[in-house]
C-alpha cells in the first residue's frame, strides 16, 4: 500500500507507474466482468474535519495489462454495484 498525502498526489504518482486509463468510465465493464479485473493498489484518504471528503483510490489491472485508477469515495456507505465489485476484489485480493 502508499501512502500519499492527497488523492491528487496518489493519482500524480500511480500516473507515472503507468496507471493511466480512468476506470472510472469503464465502471460497467468492471461490473460486467468482475474476473477481468485484478486491484494492485489501494488507497484510502480520509477527510480531516468531513466525512464526505473521504475517498478510495483503486490502481487495478485489466486481465489485457491495461493499468488505470478508479477514483470512489465513501464506499463503505455506499450502496452502487460498482463499489460493491470493488469491495468484493479488494476483499478477494486480501485472501488469496
Amino acid at each position: 500500500m502508499y501512502h500519499y498525502a492527497t488523492v491528487t498526489k496518489a493519482l500524480e504518482e500511480l500516473a507515472e507507474k503507468g496507471f493511466t486509463i480512468d476506470f472510472n468510465i469503464h465502471e460497467n465493464d468492471i461490473i460486467a466482468n468482475p474476473s477481468h479485473y485484478e486491484i494492485v493498489h489501494i488507497y484510502r484518504y480520509e477527510g480531516q474535519t468531513n466525512p464526505d471528503d473521504e475517498a478510495t483510490v483503486y490502481g487495478i489491472k485489466s486481465v489485457s495489462g491495461e493499468k488505470g485508477v478508479f477514483v470512489a469515495g465513501q464506499l463503505a456507505s455506499s450502496e452502487n454495484d460498482i463499489e460493491k465489485v470493488l469491495i468484493d476484489l479488494s476483499i478477494k485480493g486480501r485472501t488469496e
